[in-house]
């Protein structure tokens, strides 16, 4: 196990240590759209996931990063309750409306235009819509935990051990 998450170690710190000049993502470098012009598409929710209503949800992607560990998306969703899954780590911005969230460990809190909120990949969280909700979703995969390990501690040691956000 040891050898595994030094090697898995080594394998982040150098990639993340590739010059940007050499990485050279492909693909567009700047999007913009405005968010109230982005095509919505029907994205039903899991009906094993309603408790109650018709609530129909939709979504417009944004963007994704050059890696496919991220995706910005518009999403949309008309009154009812549902649990939802969060298989991503994802921050949410509303845009419009409001939701009433319950999470995995009974904190209850609404969210209204202008709020934001973060929620972690692997959890569940109960959404009650009264009337309409719009938000703008940045979602990221969580590394897996030898690479988020070996991230922190490249972060560290760039850092001289301050533990800010590294770019």
């Amino acid at each position: 196990m040891a050898w595994k998450l030094m090697f898995a170690s080594a394998v982040a710190m150098a990639a993340r240590s590739v010059p940007y000049a050499v990485a050279k993502p492909s693909g567009k470098s700047f999007v913009a759209h405005a968010s109230d012009l982005l095509p919505l598409k029907s994205t039903p929710i899991n009906p094993d996931w309603i408790v109650s209503g018709n609530p129909q949800a939709r979504t417009a992607e944004h963007s994704r990063g050059h890696d496919e560990a991220s995706l910005t998306a518009i999403w949309d969703c008309t009154a009812g309750e549902f649990r939802w899954y969060f298989g991503w780590d994802e921050t949410v911005m509303i845009l419009e409306g409001e939701v009433h969230i319950t999470a995995e460990d009974g904190t209850e809190r609404t969210l209204c235009a202008g709020d934001v909120a973060f929620f972690a990949g692997g959890t569940w969280a109960s959404w009650r819509v009264d009337n309409y909700v719009r938000k703008v979703a940045f979602l990221r995969k969580p590394f897996p935990k030898p690479l988020a390990i070996a991230y922190r501690l490249r972060n560290m040691l760039r850092n001289n051990g301050n533990q800010g956000i590294a770019a």
